[in-house]
């Protein structure tokens, strides 16, 4: 076998592999394989439709209620979205204070753990009766989930930052808010997007929740809906669509995260 045949068959092999590794493919291989034990779960134990029903049924009450999946799946996706942007506004914004202002820090993180451990169906019914049964409740219930994990990223990030360079750019005369934001912010920002891909999973549970509280929309309040008049395959359809929403949203920011930190994996 010569040089050049030896060279194309090599190229070919890590061609076929890269397209073997890619996202969409493993994910389609994935998903390929999880309906595939459903399937086989449904038929091996004859499960009937109200307890599990099969991916067809399913399948088919996408199709036959697509229009009414899609209305809540957009009402669920705004209060995922704005929870997410809230609670990383909310995030930085503390873990700012807590660098900046030292003695404060002793009255924050009590606060923060606290709103952390109270359980957040308890909270809940009151952000409901404060902030009624629109969109605004759901946003504040995702936001207080995850702010506390991109809170505590930040803040170490921001803690840790090399003591090397903060000791050059002091002896260059750098003031205090040009260590923070020439230094220590893009420090922090490889620590930030692991809180941020924390709090990118956490999202879709603040906005189900609320809408489970109390809702007139959105698919945590259509499987409710559906659970109660025993209509289990719509149930699982908007169980599904969450599901993806919620991967689609994980790789859209983590693809996001690798093309504005390009540092962070090296």
């Amino acid at each position: 076998m010569s040089d050049m045949t030896l060279h194309n068959t090599i190229a070919q092999r890590l061609t076929k592999k890269e397209r073997l590794t890619h996202p969409a493919v493993r994910f389609a291989i994935s998903l390929g394989v999880i309906l595939s034990l459903w399937q086989l779960v449904v038929v091996v134990f004859a499960m009937p439709s109200f307890i599990l029903p099969s991916p067809v049924a399913v399948f088919e009450r996408l199709i036959v209620r697509h229009a009414v999946l899609l209305k809540n799946t957009w009402i669920t996706a705004q209060e995922m979205v704005l929870g997410l942007g809230m609670g990383l506004a909310m995030g930085l914004l503390f873990a700012l204070l807590m660098l900046l202002f030292t003695p404060l820090k002793r009255w924050l993180l009590p606060i923060l753990i606290a709103s952390q451990a109270i359980p957040v169906f308890a909270m809940a019914p009151v952000l409901m009766l404060w902030l009624g049964y629109g969109i605004a409740s759901k946003v504040v219930i995702s936001a207080i989930i995850l702010f506390f994990p991109v809170t505590t990223c930040c803040y170490d990030g921001l803690r840790n930052t090399p003591t090397g360079y903060l000791d050059l750019a002091k002896t260059m005369g750098a003031s205090k808010w040009q260590l923070l934001r020439e230094i220590q912010l893009p420090a922090s920002l490889p620590t930030l997007a692991s809180g941020v891909r924390v709090a990118v999973v956490m999202a879709p549970i603040g906005a189900v929740v609320g809408e489970w509280v109390g809702s007139s929309g959105g698919l945590g309040y259509l499987m409710i809906q559906a659970n109660a008049r025993m209509i289990i395959d719509e149930m699982f359809a908007a169980l599904c669509i969450l599901a993806v929403l919620s991967v689609t949203l994980y790789f859209v920011t983590d693809t996001l995260l690798k093309k504005w930190i390009p540092w962070e994996n090296q």
